[in-house]
This record gives structure tokens, C-alpha cells and sequence, in this order.
């Protein structure tokens, strides 16, 4: 049986992470048994989520853990790709993970009303004498990545390129490359989830509702993997978004 350490349910998701998400709905397409722990980062062997305990061998990092499930259990998630689109979902995911996730993090984590209410509830354990002081330093931290050194305009247009891209890319297939889901797709639920919680506001999230098949793209997903998880995204996109 594996074990998936994640964050857990929360900010209108059934998992926070979009990383951790990408995982579980990998292991769901695998068909293979799990049962799911909530951990801290630094319980991980690379101080990072998710990580996986698969018989005693502890896997970190999302696409280590892909490799290891498809290594191990004989499983392709890009069964009946050819080689170009391989190549093409490799690169999608790249554009996930490594651009357009960090704009998302940059809307929960900079925005003062976002991180009030999200990411800096992580924090209520910590002394009330330094709590302050470690979310200024976190904060800190995550301007210092490349995405959060721009300025919220910058930050926007760089998420809807992204956007623009994804959505081009799917088109009106019910997952990227056809009729079944690959790996990407997993990835690219994760992050797009994460994007349209109604949990959060703030112009990402507005613009990303603009592209209606990505939205529909979340919501036939989320029914497909968390099935008895209550995702009302259509309620949300009525109600008025704070720019």
C-alpha cells in the first residue's frame, strides 16, 4: 500500500497543494491503492510536497514519484501519445509547474488579503514573540523567486500568456490530447484548481475564469477525481471578483 503525504483538504480544495494533487490524481488514473497523511514539508527526505512511502522507499517531488509509480508498477500515463506528443505534454507540464504555478503562488502568498487568510494560517503554531517576524521572512522568500521580483501587472500578463496557451492547447477535447487523460492532465488540473478556488480572489483568478473550456476542464475533472468533494465553481464565477 502507498502512502501520499500531502498538505490535506483546504482554501476550497481537496488538497492545497497543486503538486500533491497532481500526485493523488496520478495514483487514481494508476488505479493503484493509497491512503493519504498529512505532513509537514520538512518531513519530507527533500524538504519538499509530496512525498510518497511506497514498502519502505520514500519518493519526493512530484515527477520522481511519477517515474518511480510508472518504473515500478508498469504503468504509462502517456499510453498512446507518440512521440511528438510526449514531448508536447512534457513541455506543458514545464509551463505548469515552472511558470504559471508560481504566478498562482504569488496571488496567495503577496497579496495581503490572500495570505492573511491562506498561507499565513500555516503559522499559528509558531510564538506569538517571532510569529510576525517568520511571516515577513516568508514573504520575503517568495518575492525573491523569479516570478515575485515583477510587478502585479507584470505577474498578470505573464499568468494570462499562460492561460492563453493551456487553453489554445485543449481546445474543445475533454482532456489535452483526446478522449483519455495523460499524466499533464494531472498536472494541469492541480495547477488550474488551485487558480480557480473560489477560495481566493484576485485578477488571475478573474482572467482565468474568462477561459470557459478551462473552466470546464476543472469542473469535469474534479467530478471525475473528488467526486464527493463539493466544488461549486459556477457560483463563484457569478459572484464579483476584487481585481
Amino acid at each position: 500500500m502507498i502512502t501520499l503525504y500531502g498538505a490535506g483538504a483546504g482554501f476550497g480544495l481537496p488538497e492545497i497543494s497543486p503538486y500533491v494533487t497532481k500526485t493523488e490524481v496520478q495514483l487514481k488514473m494508476a488505479g493503484l491503492g493509497y491512503i493519504k497523511v498529512q505532513a509537514r514539508p520538512d518531513e519530507s527526505p527533500k524538504g519538499q510536497m509530496p512525498f510518497i512511502d511506497a514498502g519502505g522507499v520514500r519518493i519526493a517531488d512530484s515527477t520522481f514519484i511519477r517515474g518511480y509509480i510508472e518504473r515500478t508498477y508498469g504503468v504509462d500515463f502517456d499510453e498512446g501519445l507518440d512521440a511528438a506528443q510526449r514531448a508536447q505534454a512534457w513541455a506543458i507540464e514545464r509551463m505548469m509547474e515552472n511558470h504559471l504555478c508560481w504566478t498562482l503562488v504569488a496571488e496567495r502568498w503577496l497579496d495581503p488579503e490572500n495570505f492573511a487568510k491562506g498561507p499565513a494560517r500555516f503559522f499559528d503554531g509558531a510564538p506569538e514573540a517571532v510569529r510576525e517576524m517568520v511571516l515577513d521572512e516568508v514573504r520575503r522568500n517568495v518575492r525573491a523567486v523569479g516570478i515575485g521580483r515583477h510587478t502585479d501587472l507584470e505577474v498578470v500578463a505573464l499568468a494570462v500568456r499562460s492561460l492563453a496557451a493551456v487553453s489554445t492547447l485543449l481546445g474543445d477535447k475533454p482532456y489535452l490530447f483526446g478522449s483519455r487523460p495523460c499524466g499533464a492532465d494531472a498536472t494541469v488540473f492541480g495547477v488550474l484548481a488551485g487558480i480557480l478556488t473560489p477560495f481566493f480572489t484576485g485578477e488571475i483568478r478573474r482572467r482565468a475564469e474568462g477561459f470557459g473550456n478551462l473552466v470546464a476542464y476543472v469542473d469535469r475533472l474534479m467530478a471525475q477525481f473528488y467526486p464527493e468533494f463539493a466544488w461549486d465553481l459556477e457560483a463563484s464565477v457569478r459572484a464579483p471578483v476584487a481585481a
